[in-house]
């Protein structure tokens, strides 16, 4: 997939990908880093997953809350230092989300507004299952709320799209000229 031509004097981003578990982020995330790279930049990914590994928390809303603000911080370090930062992470609560955006020089929201029975059709991971069968406390679009958010900067539905056309969107996003800039 070519997006586009090379990087330009662009400043680099933290992409902050949101939404329920099994619509796409980390997905999205790989293939937008890859084409990043394809264009020279430098890029980091932070990942739910990965980093929930390497720092364990729990699923409360005060830790869920403090575990994003711990990556939009750091986040927002690397985007200090030219790097372009993918974060993918369910970030189910605004004020958290909205933290994370206070700590970059350019942030990009976007919303994964994939439909609940289509991330429960998907379950990558079985987690829907075993919530529902109580097994799991506190899951995001089930037991424990999910806020959108309110003015994202993209919005992508990826039961409608392909994850090809999800990450060119992302990425020609990207590379829009920020409001008030130019």
């Amino acid at each position: 997939m070519d997006l586009g031509n090379t990087i330009t004097a662009q400043q680099p981003a933290v992409i902050w990908l949101t939404g329920l578990s099994g619509s796409g982020k980390s997905t999205i995330a790989a293939r937008v880093s890859e084409e990043l790279e394809r264009r020279g930049c430098d890029v980091e990914i932070l990942d739910g997953d990965i980093v929930r590994n390497v720092f364990p928390t729990g699923f409360s809303r005060q830790e869920r809350n403090e575990h994003i603000r711990r990556m939009g911080f750091i986040a927002g370090l690397l985007n200090r230092h030219g790097v372009w930062v993918i974060c993918s992470f369910i970030s189910p609560y605004r004020e958290s989300r909205d933290f994370a955006r206070s700590q970059a020089r350019r942030f990009l929201e976007v919303y994964l507004a994939t439909p609940l029975s289509e991330c429960e059709r998907r379950d990558p991971k079985g987690l829907y299952m075993r919530a529902r069968r109580g097994e799991i406390r506190q899951f995001t679009g089930l037991d424990d709320p999910y806020e959108p958010p309110e003015h994202p900067d993209l919005v992508l539905d990826t039961s409608r799209i392909s994850v090809e056309e999800a990450a060119a969107r992302v990425v020609a996003a990207a590379f829009r000229e920020p409001k008030g800039m130019g």
